[in-house]
């Protein structure tokens, strides 16, 4: 198993600058040791990850069964022209993000349509962002609290529907059980998928790109283990 990740090596005038990594996470997944750097390419494309794989011995190439990535569309096409025969996992961070980055833009969109400005520290929105993103499970009395007088104001219902994703996701996640886990997703992709309300733009955003990548998605919980957080 390999991951693959983007990540800023250096700040320039012009912009950043990114590289592509690739680790070998087959001492994680099989419990026998950490996961072991393979290389650092130059460039964040398709084009970079793929001439990589290209180069690779065959017998390299068909030894490997899963690929872990984030949601760059890049890495999944140059695997599947490079490794047919492989496995592609979005790695459960990065799908979260989605979710989180979604839930974002709908508090500070809300935020700005009643208040015609970006949060301050005395509206409601912005004092709970960070309590927003915190696991229903984990709230403590007063994060409850604040959760539901924010959400007893009927003009954060789209705020409201949003989090509830965010939860649902981060749910299915925590499920103990994977083969339940991944029912959860599945009904959580279906739910997003079709029928969401128009002003519900961030839910549509986001389950069109869990609608296209569900096999990348659900093909986590069928291989624990499988992440490319170690390129962290």
């Amino acid at each position: 198993a390999i991951g693959v990740d983007e990540h800023v090596w250096r700040h320039t005038r012009a912009g950043d600058k990114y590289v592509t990594v690739i680790i070998d996470l087959t001492g994680i997944r099989d419990g026998t040791g950490p996961a072991r750097l393979l290389d650092m390419v130059e460039g964040r494309s398709k084009a970079a990850f793929k001439t990589w794989l290209a180069h690779r011995p065959q017998a390299w190439r068909d030894a490997v069964e899963v690929v872990a990535m984030d949601g760059f569309t890049g890495f999944k096409t140059a695997t599947v022209e490079e490794l047919p025969d492989s496995v592609t996992v979005m790695d459960p961070f990065h799908v979260v993000r989605l979710a989180g980055d979604a839930l974002d833009t709908c508090r500070r969109r809300v935020q700005q349509d009643l208040h015609g400005h970006r949060g301050r520290k005395s509206d409601p929105l912005y004092r709970a962002r960070r309590t927003l993103h915190t696991g229903a499970d984990l709230l403590t009395d007063k994060q409850h609290q604040r959760i539901e007088t924010l959400f007893a104001v009927g003009e954060h219902v789209e705020v409201e529907a949003t989090w509830g994703i965010y939860q649902a996701m981060i749910a299915a996640y925590r499920e103990p059980n994977r083969v339940r886990g991944r029912e959860l997703m599945v009904q959580l992709i279906a739910s997003v998928s079709q029928g969401v309300p128009k002003t519900l733009t961030e839910i549509t955003t986001l389950g069109r790109t869990l609608k296209k990548r569900a096999a990348d998605v659900l093909a986590s919980f069928d291989r624990p283990h499988t992440s490319n957080g170690p390129t962290e």
